[in-house]
């Protein structure tokens, strides 16, 4: 039972349930065993219970029962709840050019941090698609009338959706084709009625009876350990009233509606804060909202609460024959980059380039860019195979690569005049699976613009480098013997969702070079039980490259969130240290795991002047007052936006025996992200944890199996 102190008067004291029951007992709270109560509810029953009294808790220990008066307060302001978050429909931003439209909200918690209880509040927005189910099925069916059913599965299975009559959302699970709004069901009371009159007797809506329905299956839900059933097995709704919510991935690649979205959507700390101390506002003048917290002897603070953080030093980068210089303020090196010759290059003496004849304008540009901009990078390419595409499907492309492809190629680069998921997918898992060469894939609209077909070319031949085994740059890095990995995983849609761990660690001593290893694990498993596998493989390719075994093992873990923390502590801890004894047993290097956390809502904003907020630089750490009471953890801001406000990201020290200070290991993950080679800059988390994600995401997304281990010790999946 949950229930809350409301105060003592005399000899009462007056405690209230959730419910809104208040419960009144005739003495102080004893330090008894039971306690006998009566109450009294709101229909004038009276009942009997027998509270066990354990312990008073402190306020700063009851969180999740603030969160619950928290969501009731959202009510109270008539939000509405997508998902986790709780939107205001009554005040939206509409993009009617692209038929969306933005709903504003908040994302807001209640937690206990190291400096007390903090409301944790940030701004948040949701784009709704002003089309309805209706309305997508119909296009389609003018588009696509052979494969109208199979499109709108493929196209509506998994999706939220909006329903705008009473602003709930639902997960699309299944569309029942035989059934129409002019079937009857039965409702609660027994009687049997058509959705059709259901619909206008309730909410004044006139449906058309010629659609099928959509089916929503609720879940089973656990509310303190208890499995809660849903009240029906299946819920059905009509196409015609549900409102799709997100972005497809057509529009994600549609700049413009980015571009009218961001206007929206991508706020400056300040306007952010403003949207905070709004909110606030709107609950301290709401009679009813204010009560509900007065009550239970909450007040919001109307400020934003103000702390001291530090700026790491400035990194410089090393490049070829020993140039260096710094990565700057804004942690970016891109200009830095055409001037300097790589770290090490790979010659390209025998590669192949796959493209249909319409292509070859842009083939020959290619080619000619390519033979001015590698010798600055002091890379030797000589001319590629040309293999000349007698047209753009998917099983000639395949056809030529089985003829061509032999051991002595190192490089397949293949140019599509359309991007398409299919030919990409059957591309990647050729090269990287039947027969294991790297393969650059390039867009022909990416080499028609002139201007830019320069830096476009260096971009390419820079990753064509780093696939096979080249270095770029690097940056000093203080402990010998020191091997770091990351792993993420990725959940495989196409297969039950099966969980794709990748796992990345590097094998020299300055992290430049690195070895990877897929682990392919049941529905939905987040945690990886085939870790120990990957660490031995990960130790022997060290020994064998260095001669000499790792002394530290930094494991950077992404992809993990609060509840799981105590099951990677113990399970996958434990997976690590037992392979070491493989190695000897005397050999126990040191270890320190570190879960990094990038979906989180904590912003951190730098005070220029009595007013003005702007971003923190790269660099900013903050390990104090809003870090977790219990744990060992900071907040990093390791990029530089231009747009909008920047995301610190969350580091939890689960385990270490290396005994490195606090500002060394901070340090040493503002380091590893420099040193991710698809980006002259900084990155959000340690380049093992992005390339580990990159990996397993090619993986869970095109090849569905794992590569080959020939390619492991190159960067191959970039």
């Amino acid at each position: 039972m949950r229930c809350g102190l409301l105060g003592e008067h005399k000899d009462i004291f007056n405690i209230r349930l959730f419910d809104g029951s208040i419960l009144y007992m005739p003495t102080k709270l004893p330090n008894e065993e039971t306690v006998l109560f009566s109450t009294r509810k709101t229909d004038g029953k009276k009942i009997k219970l027998i509270v066990k009294f354990t312990k008073q808790l402190p306020s700063e220990q009851c969180p999740h029962l603030y969160n619950i008066l928290l969501r009731r307060v959202m009510h109270i302001l008539q939000m509405c709840q997508v998902g986790r978050y709780y939107y205001n429909p009554s005040t939206p931003s509409n993009v009617p050019a692209h038929k969306l439209e933005v709903w504003p909200g908040y994302i807001s918690a209640i937690k206990e941090h190291e400096g007390g209880l903090f409301l944790m509040l940030d701004s948040s927005h949701r784009v709704l698609r002003t089309e309805t189910v209706l309305d997508m099925m119909s296009k389609l069916a003018q588009e696509k009338p052979s494969s109208f059913q199979d499109d709108v599965i493929k196209n509506l299975l998994g999706c939220i959706v909006l329903t705008r009559y009473n602003n709930k959302t639902y997960r699309i699970d299944d569309i029942e084709w035989d059934k129409n709004p002019s079937d009857t069901f039965e409702t609660s009371s027994g009687k049997s009625v058509t959705f059709q009159e259901y619909y206008w007797t309730h909410y004044g809506k006139k449906v058309d009876g010629n659609q099928p329905l959509l089916i929503h299956r609720p879940k089973a839900r656990k509310v303190g350990g208890a499995t809660i059933q849903p009240r029906t097995e299946v819920i059905c709704l009509i196409p015609e009233l549900c409102y799709l919510t997100g972005l497809t991935d057509d529009m994600r690649k549609n700049y413009s509606v980015m571009k009218d979205l961001a206007a929206h959507t991508r706020v400056t700390p300040t306007q952010r804060l403003e949207t905070m101390k709004k909110f606030i506002d709107s609950i301290n003048k709401n009679d009813t909202a204010r009560t509900q917290l007065e009550e239970w002897g909450l007040m919001l603070d109307t400020s934003a609460i103000a702390v001291d953080g530090r700026q790491l030093n400035i990194e410089t980068i090393t490049m070829g024959s020993n140039a260096k210089f710094s990565a700057g303020p804004r942690a970016e090196w891109s200009r830095e980059m055409s001037n300097c010759q790589l770290i090490s290059t790979v010659d390209l003496n025998h590669w192949l380039i796959l493209y249909i004849q319409r292509n070859l304008s842009e083939v020959n540009s290619l080619l000619l860019e390519v033979s001015r901009v590698t010798p600055l990078m002091g890379m030797s390419v000589q001319q590629p195979i040309r293999v000349v595409l007698n047209d753009d499907k998917t099983d000639t492309l395949i056809r030529s690569l089985r003829q061509n492809v032999n051991p002595k190629i190192q490089l397949v680069m293949v140019v599509f005049p359309t991007s398409r998921d299919d030919k990409y997918n059957a591309v990647k898992k050729y090269t990287f699976v039947d027969c294991p060469v790297p393969s650059q894939v390039i867009l022909s609209n990416t080499l028609r613009k002139k201007d830019k077909l320069k830096s476009v070319v260096q971009k390419i031949m820079f990753q064509v480098n780093v696939k096979l085994g080249g270095v770029l740059w690097a940056v000093k890095i203080p402990l010998e013997r020191l091997m770091v990995i990351g792993i993420d995983t990725f959940h495989d849609a196409a297969h039950g969702r099966r969980s794709i761990g990748g796992f990345v660690s590097n094998i020299d001593p300055d992290c430049t070079r690195w070895f990877s290893r897929v682990c392919i694990q049941m529905k939905s498993e987040e945690l990886l039980s085939g870790l120990s596998v990957c660490v031995t493989a990960a130790i022997r390719k060290y020994y064998e490259v260095n001669h000499f075994l790792p002394e530290k093992i930094v494991v950077y873990r992404d992809g993990v969130g609060d509840g799981q923390l105590p099951m990677v502590s113990d399970y996958e801890v434990q997976q690590i240290e037992s392979c070491f004894a493989k190695f000897g047993a005397d050999y126990f290097p040191k270890t320190t795991v570190i879960v990094v956390q990038k979906r989180i809502n904590t912003r951190i904003f730098l005070r220029e002047n009595d007013r003005k907020l702007e971003n923190p630089p790269s660099g900013t750490v903050l390990d104090h007052t809003v870090t977790k009471r219990d744990m060992y953890d900071f907040f990093l801001v390791s990029q530089h936006v231009r747009q909008g406000t920047v995301s610190p990201t969350h580091y939890i020290v689960l385990h270490d025996n290396i005994g490195l200070p606090p500002e060394r290991n901070q340090a040493l993950a503002y380091k590893m992200t420099h040193l991710y080679y698809n980006w002259p800059g900084t990155v959000r988390v340690p380049a093992p944890c992005l390339y580990a994600h990159k990996l397993s995401y090619l993986v869970g997304q095109s090849l569905h199996k794992a590569p080959s281990e020939e390619l492991c010790d190159r960067l191959f999946f970039l």
